[in-house]
């Protein structure tokens, strides 16, 4: 009976490790990062409690979408598009730049169709 119970242990944590990838990618998000963002969604939205479940909804889907690292490049690319001047063209040219603005974009989306 031992090494059955061994064996199910064994099986069980190839399972684990996806699932706990997973959490940790959805979790890698600082409070502070999913805080400006609520704050920011409710003043374009507006102040209210319905407006606070559907931002903070939000920003939960697309840190399930988006690892924090991909939303911070995309966050950084569009600052510096707003900065505008010479040196910050590479910005609004660079494929990667783009990329990262597009995968933000599509994880902002997909976070409406689900809270909004």
């Amino acid at each position: 009976m031992n090494r059955l119970a061994a064996a199910a242990v064994l099986l069980a944590l190839p399972c684990a490790a996806p699932a706990q990838n997973a959490a940790q990618r959805y979790n890698d998000y600082p409070t502070a990062a999913r805080a400006d963002y609520v704050f920011a969604c409710m003043a374009t939205n507006g102040n209210s409690r319905q407006v606070l479940e559907k931002c903070s909804c939000s920003i939960d889907e697309i840190a399930s979408i988006l690892p924090y690292e991909k939303y911070l490049q995309a966050e950084t690319v569009l600052a510096m598009r707003r900065v505008g001047g010479e040196r910050m063209a590479v910005f609004n040219s660079a494929v990667a730049a783009q990329n990262f603005v597009t995968d933000l974009r599509r994880a902002q989306a997909e976070a409406e169709l689900v809270c909004f």
